[in-house]
């Protein structure tokens, strides 16, 4: 995949980016945004509890490993944390809970370096549209067993598109989706593999309260929407954004953005800080630097 050509620094000097992800998630993000000159800024929205109900994800691995699946399909970073979980539950690496013929499908650049980061081959991922809709467009298997994690909140889409396309889906709630802080008790705890995680780069987080005064103030240049239930959390919390930007993650984030009445200035074409950076700069390049 090539990669994005160098912004101009001018374009994001000064700018203020609220990011609306837990820290750890936004570092690689803040990282750039702090080379191209502006402040990231870090407000968690969301955060990820383990499934109420364990027991059908725990089947469902306990399947796995014993080789009862053709295909396992992940399609989030926080899926491959529940897997370290569950593999670490078992006194065992995640590559050696996926069986050798056991398939690997994913949809994010992130999810994909986080697996091969800890031995896991991924045999399908696609590249430009990294979405539901854009794994579904390679999907060309004849009936096949798939095993597909989900948050509570997944959209529906790529379960019934993989079973329109033939294939048994096994789709089970691999962890829930709450209101940033999870509980301590349910809070997923596994640590993302190095390859996924910027370690140097702490990005500033602050409290709603505080995200609020400077919204008030005009002084937050562009916010970033890294999922449709973060979108959700800023229309309910912060309806009048004021002179501040909304950025969007990709087409599913703009949409759930949309649909809440958020006007979307600009939304990024890969689903990566890049790409994130990318659609920012497209926004402020002829607006000048801020005073």
């Amino acid at each position: 995949m090539p990669h994005p050509k160098p912004l101009e620094p001018k374009a994001l000097a000064g700018r203020r980016i609220l990011v609306t992800r837990t820290a750890d998630r936004a570092r690689a993000l803040a990282s750039l945004l702090t080379g191209a000159g502006a402040e990231p800024i870090v407000l968690p929205l969301i955060d990820f509890e383990r499934a109420e109900d364990q027991s059908p994800l725990d089947a469902a691995v306990d399947r796995l490993s014993a080789g009862g699946f053709d295909w396992l399909v992940v399609s989030s970073i926080t899926t491959v944390r529940v897997l370290l979980e569950q593999a670490a539950e078992r006194g065992v690496a995640l590559a050696h809970l996926v069986p050798a013929g056991t398939r690997v499908a994913t949809i994010g650049e992130s999810s994909r370096r986080a697996l091969e980061s800890v031995g896991l081959a991924v045999a399908l991922a696609p590249t430009e549209a990294q979405s539901a809709e854009g794994l579904l467009g390679l999907w060309t298997m004849a009936p096949e067993q798939v095993f597909l994690p989900q948050a509570d909140i997944a959209a529906p889409g790529l379960r019934e598109g993989l079973a329109a396309k033939g294939a048994d889906v096994t789709a089970v709630t691999a962890y829930h989706t709450v209101d940033y802080p999870a509980r301590t008790e349910r809070r997923l705890t596994a640590e993302l593999p190095s390859a996924v995680v910027v370690q140097d780069h702490t990005p500033r987080m602050v409290s709603p309260a505080e995200a609020r005064e400077a919204l008030d103030a005009g002084t937050m240049d562009a916010v970033v929407l890294a999922s449709p239930s973060g979108a959700r959390r800023i229309a309910r919390d912060f309806p009048e954004l004021g002179r501040c930007q909304v950025i969007a993650i990709g087409r599913p984030t703009a949409a759930a953005a949309s649909q809440l009445g958020l006007t979307v200035a600009a939304t990024a074409k890969e689903p990566t800080p890049d790409g994130i950076v990318a659609a920012l700069e497209s926004v402020f390049a002829n607006e000048g630097n801020p005073q």
